[in-house]
């Protein structure tokens, strides 16, 4: 298991402690007036953690507090780890960014996009070009999410059974292929949109390794980083670390137990998802976003070069274009003006047009369960936050936190 220790005196290393602090009195008013269970905070620089702080309870009922070796459910935040997976069978030769999905995945060579018309019957035409293993990376395919109550092809995929998770009993292959027969939104490659990408993109990984995602991300990243509490279940003998899951109360907003969203199982599921499903601690997930800092090595273990860690961290969206500009609406607490989108990461363009203090091309990410991290190469900073609120866009816990840790650099 993974150790949380302070590494370094925070002055010793450009950070004011006493403004660092501003960060548990500010975050403390989130549980102490409930709209929080809990939370765990990290901060590191140069590879050295300078601020650690954790408030509130992981089961609110129980009483039980928020340890550093709480598990939480990162969702979305296992679309970077898909990512740097896809990438290292990349480096290999495996595939080109641009090769058609279908080269793997077959039910994709023939797919149809959506031109007009409802739900119950809408009009489609021919996809102009394939979709490609780079529209994957970029979710830039014109799939998307049955959740986003947004188009008339979410409400198709919502009518598949597809919304928060995959029907029970179907693999990630069959997921796949029930995708592939619904319309695109879009043409590949002509706008952004949040989607089921990443989790084809598991599948290419599966079918090129000819393992099982969770067998291939055990074996290829989890255990060579030491990442040796990140899973896409929970034992039985780790379930009492598991926080408890929430939602806000209507109204109030106060955090209430949400256990019917609450799809963790005590075995490897039938589907592993690439975009969402990993369950981790601070500590690894910790060791996983040193990895992406140090440019794809940690400890003497190399997943990456750092020219295609560079790479996958660039801007990737047509034009240099945002995310605003490019994607479609997005449930988020934040704008995406000055945001733009890499191989699996964001990527900030522009902290100006963003409205939040932070860095060029600081690259990040997070869960809908409100668990965020970015890693910001011009200060050398990586960022943790842990809690378990759904959905994330419930509270702006992502831009405050940035504000309080920028402001307390005084170097």
């Amino acid at each position: 298991m993974s150790k949380l220790n302070l590494e370094v005196e925070p002055g010793t290393v450009g950070f004011d402690a006493a403004r660092l602090a501003r960060i548990e009195s500010h975050f403390i008013r989130y549980v102490d007036d409930g709209r929080l269970p809990g939370w765990l905070i990290l901060v590191s620089r140069g590879g050295k953690i300078v601020y650690l702080g954790k408030y509130g309870y992981r089961d609110l009922e129980a009483r039980a507090p928020i340890e550093w070796d709480t598990l939480f459910r990162i969702y979305s935040m296992t679309k970077p780890v898909t990512a740097v997976a896809a990438m290292m069978l990349y480096e290999e030769g495996a595939f080109e960014l641009k090769d058609p999905v279908s080269r793997f995945i077959p039910a994709f060579g023939d797919v149809r996009v959506y031109r007009g018309g409802s739900a119950l019957k809408p009009v489609t035409e021919p996809a102009m070009e394939p979709m490609r293993i780079w529209h994957l990376l970029t979710h830039t395919a014109g799939l998307t999410y049955g959740f986003h109550h947004a188009h008339p092809v979410d409400a198709l995929y919502r009518a598949a059974g597809f919304e928060w998770g995959p029907p029970a009993g179907m693999d990630l292959a069959a997921c796949c292929d029930a995708w592939a027969s619904l319309p695109l939104l879009f043409q590949p490659g002509t706008e952004w949109n949040y989607s089921v990408a990443t989790d084809v993109l598991g599948r290419v990984i599966e079918v090129i390794s000819g393992q099982s995602l969770d067998r291939f991300f055990a074996e290829r990243i989890f255990q060579p980083l030491g990442m040796s509490d990140t899973r896409f279940w929970v034992a039985e003998e780790d379930a009492g670390r598991l926080a408890a899951f929430y939602s806000p109360q209507p109204g109030t907003l106060r955090a209430v137990r949400n256990d019917t969203m609450d799809q963790v199982t005590r075995q490897p599921p039938a589907c592993c998802l690439g975009g969402d499903g990993l369950i981790s601690t601070a500590a690894d997930y910790h060791r996983f976003t040193q990895m992406l800092r140090r440019g794809g090595e940690l400890d003497g273990v190399r997943l990456l070069s750092n020219r295609t860690l560079h790479y996958m961290t660039r801007n990737h969206l047509p034009g240099g274009a945002d995310l605003e500009a490019f994607g479609r609406p997005l449930f988020a607490e934040t704008t995406f003006d000055g945001i733009g989108f890499g191989l699996g990461f964001s990527v900030t363009l522009d902290p100006v047009a963003n409205k939040v203090l932070c860095s060029p091309g600081e690259f990040a990410w997070g869960g809908a369960a409100s668990t965020a991290f970015w890693v910001d190469p011009v200060e050398d900073i990586t960022v943790l936050l842990f809690t378990q609120l759904f959905p994330s866009s419930t509270h702006p816990l992502r831009p405050q936190l940035r504000q309080l840790v920028y402001q307390a650099l005084v170097d």
